[in-house]
C-alpha cells in the first residue's frame, strides 16, 4: 500500500533530469536515446540510459504525474508484479522502438536517428491495464453532452505527453503494443519476463525502507475485500460518497454566493424535532395531503450509508421530489 517502487520512479529519475537540465548540461549527451550509436556502434548502455532519464522537463513533469496516478497498480498487484510489468514493458518497447523506426524508414523513407529519451515506453504501456481494469466513474458533464470521469485527467496527461515531441508517437505506439502483449493471456509473456523472487526480496530489504512512508492517520480505514472485484466495488462506493458530499458542499457555496441560505424549514417539515423518531408509528394525517411521492430505494440506501435514518431519508426524498442532492443538503444542515 505504500507503493515504494512508484515513489522511487517518481523521485529518482525526476531529480536526475532536473540536475542534468540545470547544473550538468554537458552530461546530457550520455543520456540521449541515440539509435544510430546503438545500431552502428553497439553502444547498448545508451539503450539503458536513454530509456530511463528524460532530458525534457515537460516530459519529466507529465511522466511523473502519470506514474503518480498509476501507483494504484502497485497497491493492487504488489511491488513484485508491478515491477515485472515495468521490466517486461521496458524490454518489449525497446524492441518495438527499433522495429517501428525501421518500418517508418522503409514505408515513408524517413530516417530517424534519435528518439525522445526517458521512461516513456512503460508509462504508455500502463495505459493498457488502466483502460481495462480501472472502473470508469462519471464526475460531471460539460455542455450536457461530454462526460468528465475519474480517468479524464490521466488521458489528458497522456495526450499532453504524446504531443510534446516529434517522434514520441513511436514510443507511445511501442508502449501500447508492449502493454497489450504483456497482458495477453495467450502469449504468456508475464511468465517469461518477470522479476525473480530473490531479487524482489533484496530490493524490498534495501530500498523499500527508504521510499516507504508512514500510513496516514487522518484517513478512515476501509476494509479490504477478499477479491479484486470486491475491492473495486468498495472503492467505487467510497468514491461515490466523496463525490456526493463534494457536490453538496459546492451547492451550498453557490447558494451562499447567490444571496444567503434557503429557508429549508419553509420547504421541509422539521425532521430533527419530531417527538418520536419512529417513522412508521407516527405518520401524519392523510386528510388533505396528496399521495406521497415514490422514493427510490437506491437513493434511500445512499442516504442511510451517509449516516441518516431511514425515516429521515424517506421524508427528505419525498419532500424534495426524489432530488438526492437537495435531500442530502437539507439533512446535512439539520
Amino acid at each position: 500500500d505504500k507503493a515504494p517502487l512508484s515513489k522511487s520512479l517518481l523521485l529518482v529519475p525526476s531529480a536526475i533530469s532536473i540536475l542534468l537540465t540545470l547544473l550538468f548540461q554537458h552530461y546530457q549527451k550520455f543520456f540521449a536515446y541515440d539509435l544510430q550509436a546503438i545500431k552502428e556502434n553497439f553502444q547498448i548502455w545508451r539503450l539503458v540510459c536513454g530509456r530511463t532519464i528524460c532530458l525534457d522537463l515537460k516530459d519529466t513533469f507529465c511522466s511523473s504525474l502519470l506514474i503518480y496516478n498509476f501507483r494504484i497498480f502497485e497497491r493492487r498487484y504488489g511491488s513484485r508484479k508491478f515491477s515485472s510489468f515495468l521490466l517486461g514493458a521496458w524490454m518489449l518497447s525497446a524492441l518495438f522502438d527499433l522495429l517501428l523506426v525501421e518500418i517508418t524508414q522503409y514505408v515513408f523513407g524517413i530516417t530517424i536517428s534519435s528518439l525522445p529519451s526517458g521512461f516513456l515506453g512503460p508509462v504508455f504501456a500502463l495505459f493498457v491495464p488502466f483502460y481495462s481494469a480501472i472502473p470508469r466513474v462519471q464526475v460531471t458533464q460539460v455542455l450536457g453532452h461530454f462526460s468528465i470521469t475519474n480517468k479524464s485527467l490521466v488521458y489528458i496527461l497522456g495526450l499532453q505527453l504524446l504531443t510534446s515531441g516529434s517522434y514520441i508517437w513511436i514510443l507511445a505506439l511501442s508502449g501500447l503494443i508492449s502493454g497489450i502483449c504483456y497482458n495477453s493471456t495467450i502469449l504468456k509473456v508475464h511468465r517469461i519476463l518477470c522479476v525473480p523472487r530473490w531479487v524482489a526480496k533484496i530490493f524490498s530489504w534495501t530500498l523499500e525502507p527508504v521510499f516507504s512512508s508512514a500510513e496516514p492517520t487522518n484517513e478512515v480505514r476501509v476494509g479490504m475485500g477478499a477479491t479484486v472485484d470486491i475491492q473495486r466495488q468498495q472503492r467505487m462506493e467510497l468514491l461515490d460518497r466523496q463525490i456526493m458530499i463534494s457536490q453538496v458542499v459546492q451547492m451550498r457555496r453557490q447558494r451562499q454566493q447567490q444571496g444567503g441560505m434557503i429557508n429549508w424549514n419553509r420547504l421541509f417539515p422539521p425532521l430533527r424535532h419530531r417527538h418520536n423518531a419512529n417513522y412508521q408509528d407516527h405518520r401524519p394525517s392523510e386528510q388533505g395531503i396528496p399521495p406521497p411521492t415514490e422514493v427510490s430505494e437506491e437513493q434511500v440506501a445512499r442516504l442511510m450509508e451517509m449516516g441518516f435514518s431511514r425515516g429521515d431519508a424517506l421524508e427528505a426524498l419525498r419532500a424534495s421530489n426524489n432530488d438526492l442532492n437537495v435531500a442530502t443538503n437539507f439533512l446535512l444542515q439539520h
